[in-house]
């Protein structure tokens, strides 16, 4: 029982787990290497692998057998694996793609450059695997093509049970998990699934066409990977398989592709939420990092001068009445603050495509919460200046204030994400510095506008 617990434990790397394998390596002891990772699951050798310089890893990819090191390949960073690839022949890594499934076999050939893709190939000596991989580097990445795998266990309707089991068997030699069991006509059409029950306790004489199930959930080879990720993750779904126009069955996208999608969307998200506009990580050169941030840095400043400008307008009232311009920071955070969580609620609503209805439900819902928000926090704001100032003009003034500039950012916040969905545009980019700069200067403009007119300055 111990044993089988210990099989479940997370794997950490630790100081002294790399500095064993920098032992070993630096004393070139490849027995003992092998042993040491011989106990590794291969994603634990990836990350392993992430530790140690290039040099290092290649020479581990190298003296691992292909089996296991065409596995650690696909779960490699892809900074880390880009490194790596370039350290090993166009043999090596053609052997390495022959392990894998061709999903997996594709993502690592994308990564070349295209003359050394077709020098790799070339040397694929599995003529089904290169056609697969040919096929697939076809279609678009982000499509249904560009994620599926070619490998699958397909049956005829027209099969015998006894016919079927001898042929699922030879197919599943070659597939990793057999998630589902297509059935297909004599063309190749899709035409349902086949539960291994029904397939069980069927007659063997009985032919596939009276044991299958002919509804099957199924995607275009041209759907993109988002709509897909939607649909799996609405019906529970391992697999999925995909079609052509003339619904041919082409491939299927597993469970552990659309994971893949959904964390890279998150990440594209949160890096456009918090106003990165290209995919970058923390390892890329100061230039790309620079690229990446400046534009909404420079929105930021716009938005501060314009801010400026605004008070510079109202700059004989801020001299009767300094106090206004202690509480001009508290309304900019307040409206930034609003927006991004109303904006951040319809961004996670339309990504999961739980936002129903008109869009004018929606701004008056938003505009009722924001109202009742505002108001609450407004009385105790209200209270805390009059006790302060002793002046309810002033109290009142800020507080109106609140109130409106919490409406006005709540239906910025809800309207611009909306907006730009209905354009095609990420609504993501409307959680992060856009709705906070704009919020901030619609606030202060609000606030000034609105303390003029109840103290009529």
């Amino acid at each position: 029982m111990e044993e089988e617990n210990k099989e479940h434990i997370t794997f950490k790397i630790s100081p002294e787990l790399i500095e064993q394998v920098d032992q070993l390596l630096d004393s070139n002891n490849e027995v003992g290497l092998l042993e040491l990772l011989n106990d590794y699951h291969y994603a634990d050798i990836a990350e392993i692998l992430e530790e140690l310089d290039f040099e290092q890893a290649v020479f581990i990819i190298k003296l691992l057998d292909t089996e296991k090191t065409s596995d650690v390949l696909s779960e490699l960073n892809e900074d880390v694996r880009e490194e790596v690839l370039k350290n090993l022949s166009a043999q090596e890594i053609a052997k390495e793609v022959e392990e894998l499934d061709s999903d997996d076999a594709v993502d690592i050939i994308a990564e070349l450059p295209e003359e050394r893709q077709e020098e790799v190939i070339e040397l694929i000596e599995d003529e089904v695997a290169k056609a697969d991989i040919q096929e697939l580097l076809t279609y678009d990445e982000d499509s249904a093509g560009g994620l599926m795998a070619k490998e699958l266990v397909r049956v005829k309707e027209n099969w015998t049970v006894t016919q079927c089991v001898r042929e699922m068997r030879l197919q599943a030699e070659n597939v990793t998990r057999v998630h589902s069991i297509y059935v297909v006509d004599k063309d190749e059409k899709l035409l349902g699934r086949l539960s291994l029950k029904d397939l069980l306790v069927a007659p063997d004489k009985a032919h596939i066409s009276s044991v299958y199930i002919p509804k099957v959930d199924s995607v275009h080879v041209n759907d993109e990977a988002e709509e897909i990720a939607k649909v799996m993750q609405k019906y529970d779904l391992e697999a999925i398989p995909v079609v052509d126009d003339n619904n041919i069955l082409l491939g299927r996208i597993t469970i552990d592709d659309i994971v893949d999608v959904i964390k890279e969307e998150a990440e594209k998200d949160y890096q456009l939420a918090a106003g990165i506009t290209q995919d970058v990580e923390s390892s890329d050169s100061i230039l790309e990092l620079t690229r990446a941030r400046l534009p909404w840095l420079f929105l930021g400043l716009l938005g501060g001068v314009g801010a400026a400008y605004i008070m510079g307008g109202f700059e004989h009232m801020l001299q009767n009445h300094a106090i206004l311009f202690f509480f001009t920071p508290l309304i900019a955070a307040m409206a930034g603050n609003v927006g991004v969580q109303s904006s951040a609620i319809i961004v996670q609503g339309l990504a999961n495509d739980d936002v129903k209805g008109s869009i004018n439900n929606r701004l008056f819902k938003e505009m009722m919460l924001a109202a009742l928000n505002g108001v609450i926090l407004a009385l105790v704001l209200f209270l805390f200046v009059w006790a302060w100032e002793g002046n309810s003009d002033i109290a009142l003034a800020i507080s109106a204030s609140l109130i409106i500039v919490i409406i006005v950012a709540g239906i910025i916040g809800t309207f611009v994400p909306l907006f730009l969905d209905k354009r095609g545009i990420d609504p993501a980019i409307a959680t992060g510095p856009f709705i906070t700069t704009s919020n901030d200067i619609f606030g202060i403009l609000i606030y000034f506008w609105i303390a003029k007119l109840i103290l009529n300055i």
